[in-house]
């Protein structure tokens, strides 16, 4: 295993993953260049510590392991002897590959050298490396600690070796470690979209309110509706992500992004973190969504959405971006769907998925609701 970790950006993401191996049994020096971050960083992980032990998760002993396990710095020389180091740094390629080349003049040769992206490209940042065979992509979900859900993403040059390592790490992490294509979204993040995309859709052409897809969503298994998830994730990144994949793969009509989430966005409704969304959270009042629903209604709302999100997972197969396995995996883990998407399309059966989805393309004529050829495979083999 690899018992010494840096960890770039002291921010939730990065604290949450010095937090996770650090309870590991890591050693883990965490950096930032600002000192007040490094410090407000220090007092949330005690924090954090803290609920655990009153919780009874975790024991006095333990605590105390683990802070122990746990150094603060502004400099990045205090990387020289660490074995992997994940940055955790803003979504911005030039600053990334900036860092990377610093940490190159700093570290060994064996060390490491990971992203945590979620949206940018591993191949792209491993090419401005002198030494690219040990860079790849390490994608955690927020709250990391929480979330069991890691995406290891090698790039094209990423050494074998280096892939194994970060995945017997995560599994040392006690982590779900699925393996991804370089790609936009890498899995997650491109099977998701129809989950918010689609909502959308039927929101804007008057089929249902944004109250009846909610709830015909969640009655159907999922945690939150979608309009709910977008407030809650925050409108500024979750179209910032669609508008990533959909420009990442040459502007496909099935990452589209909404006008109205753009607007929203120009308007400073940012969901629950700006106090105004699809929804408003400026009222002390709980919210409370509309649960008179036709039946019918609820029904053709969570088909057309589980559909779509049925087809871009296939679609996710079909291409190579993962294994049936993983998109499962990924789906239920990092998303936390009810179901694996694959599980669900057997369940309701493959020829209705096929007629739902080819029902929609009759009525719109759009690429968004071409049928993948995985589900047309796999129909003809049954």
């Amino acid at each position: 295993m690899l018992t010494k970790l840096g960890v770039v950006g002291a921010g939730s993401m990065g604290s949450g993953i010095a937090q996770l191996a650090a309870m590991a049994g890591t050693d883990v020096v965490l950096a930032d260049v600002n000192q007040t971050a490094l410090d407000l960083a220090k007092a949330k992980l005690s924090e954090q510590l803290g609920k655990l032990l009153e919780k009874g998760k975790i024991d006095a002993s333990q605590l105390n392991a683990t802070f122990g396990r746990l150094h603060f710095t502004t400099e990045l020389s205090a990387f020289a002897d660490r074995e992997i180091i994940i940055e955790a740094i803003l979504e911005d390629l030039e600053i990334k590959n900036q860092l990377f080349a610093r940490l190159e003049e700093i570290v060994p040769t064996t060390t490491i050298l990971a992203s945590n992206t979620s949206s940018l490209s591993i191949t792209a940042m491993a090419a401005r490396l002198k030494k690219p065979d040990r860079f790849i992509g390490i994608h955690f979900f927020n709250p990391a600690p929480v979330m069991k859900l890691v995406e290891v993403v090698p790039a094209i040059q990423t050494d074998a070796d280096v892939v194994d390592a970060c995945m017997k790490q995560m599994e040392y992490w006690q982590k779900i470690a699925v393996k991804a294509k370089d790609s936009p979204g890498f899995i997650v993040n491109k099977v998701a979209r129809p989950y918010y995309g689609e909502a959308i859709r039927m929101m804007e052409e008057g089929v249902a309110s944004k109250e009846e897809i909610d709830f015909a969503m969640t009655a159907a298994g999922f945690k939150m509706g979608p309009f709910a998830l977008m407030d809650f994730i925050g409108h500024d990144v979750n179209f910032a992500v669609t508008q990533s994949v959909w420009q990442s793969f040459w502007y496909d009509d099935r990452y589209k992004p909404s006008f109205t989430q753009k607007k929203l966005v120009e308007a400073g409704y940012l969901g629950k973190k700006s106090g105004r969304g699809f929804y408003d959270y400026r009222s002390k009042e709980t919210l409370v969504v509309n649960t008179e629903v036709d039946e019918t209604l609820a029904s053709y709302i969570f088909k057309r959405i589980l559909v779509m999100l049925i087809n871009e997972a296939a679609d996710t197969v079909q291409t190579g971006i993962c294994s049936e396995q993983d998109v499962e995996l990924a789906m239920l883990y990092g998303t936390n769907y009810p179901k694996g998407l694959l599980q669900w399309a057997g369940e309701i059966g493959l020829e209705e998925v096929i007629y739902q989805l080819d029902g929609l393309y009759d009525r719109y004529h759009e690429a968004r609701y071409r049928v993948s050829p995985y589900l047309r495979d796999r129909v003809s083999i049954l």
